[in-house]
């Protein structure tokens, strides 16, 4: 979001658990050495590249909490448990499975949020984990301080969401440097707005009523393209000058 203020909304998750007859299971459950906790990262302060560490930290524990678990009843049958966004299909057991025995790698989306923090400094954004001015929102971008803050919890919920939203607020970075400093109100970039159902849900919520026309059109840019995991960093560099 751009600090109008206007939100973007984060996608809810909802935890789902399976059933299944012991013939079911057909895989052992993966054993994955936990984690340490997570340092909390301070809030409301600058992210330097010295403490992307940390943020790394936090996004790895995001992700393992997505990976699908099996648990053995106490009656001889097993259950599976696993997390869904809102809006993705139910997982068959058998891909359940596939996916106990092969976790997702997060690999390009952590690479793509260095390659964005770094593009985003270069540019003289300052990021910040903290809550943003508008309630509800998962972060915002500020061009007259600057600043791109995004929610403290985020984090937590792993390197896709948490890429999803550095991605939105980097393309209102780019919109900001096409008027031709990074601290101006942003400008469209000319992107493709073509909405799925998911976006146009969002951009319907009532936290946009108060948008004006050209707003909403920001808004629609950024969405229509955040899912484009190298895009904001492609815009980063054509359009925001190193300072």
């Amino acid at each position: 979001m751009i600090r109008w203020p206007l939100p973007l909304l984060l996608l809810a998750a909802a935890g789902l658990a399976l059933q299944a007859r012991p013939a079911d299971w057909a895989a052992p459950l993966l054993t994955v050495l936990p984690l340490p906790p997570p340092r909390p990262l301070a809030l409301d302060a600058p992210l330097p590249a010295a403490r992307d560490p940390e943020l790394f930290h936090q996004l790895e524990a995001g992700d393992r909490a997505w990976r699908p678990r099996l648990e053995r009843l106490p009656g001889g049958g097993t259950r599976y448990l696993y997390k869904r966004r809102s809006g993705d299909p139910p997982l068959s057991i058998a891909q359940i499975q596939a996916l106990i025995r092969n976790p997702p790698d997060h690999g390009p989306e952590r690479r793509s949020i260095a390659m964005l923090l770094a593009a985003l400094r270069r540019a003289g954004a300052l990021v910040a984990l903290g809550p943003p001015r508008q309630s509800g929102a998962a972060g915002e971008w500020e061009p007259r301080r600057m600043v791109l803050r995004i929610r403290p919890d985020v984090p937590s919920k792993g390197s896709r969401e948490f890429l999803r939203v550095l991605n939105h607020e980097a393309i209102h970075v780019a919109q900001s440097c096409r008027r031709g400093r990074i601290d101006a109100m942003p400008m469209l970039l000319g992107l493709p707005r073509r909405l799925d159902s998911r976006q146009r849900a969002s951009l319907a919520e009532p936290l946009y009523a108060a948008a004006s026309p050209q707003e909403r059109l920001l808004e629609e840019e950024a969405y229509a393209n955040q899912e484009q995991i190298n895009l904001g960093w492609q815009l980063l560099q054509a359009h925001c000058r190193a300072r």
